[in-house]
């Protein structure tokens, strides 16, 4: 997967479309990750012990890596990733102004 966590990115698709945030989770099996206060969901939870009160939270839920695209740190611009071999190491780089990431 091309993206990690920390990076930052841009939703594509969907109901949060435009928006930005930070990777908190990537999971490279599923394909999915989960973006920092985007795509959430508003879940209830019942009072557990004597004199606590119900109440709705709002979770952030993964959403598949396709539907968002990594902002380069140099151009600030929303761009493919791509892979090439910097010596025996394998970078990151921006496909628009060809910025190792």
């Amino acid at each position: 997967m091309k993206l990690h966590k920390g990076d930052t990115v841009k939703i594509m698709a969907g109901k949060d479309r435009g928006k930005t945030g930070k990777i908190l989770e990537s999971m490279p099996v599923e394909g999915r990750i989960i973006v920092e206060g985007l795509n959430l969901i508003k879940k209830r939870t019942k009072p557990r012990k004597q004199g606590e009160v119900g109440q709705t939270i709002n979770l952030p839920r993964p959403l598949p890596a396709s539907r968002v695209r990594l902002i380069c740190p140099n151009c600030k611009h929303a761009v493919r990733v791509g892979f090439r071999m910097d010596g025996p190491k394998k970078v990151r780089y921006c496909k628009k102004c060809e910025a190792t990431i």
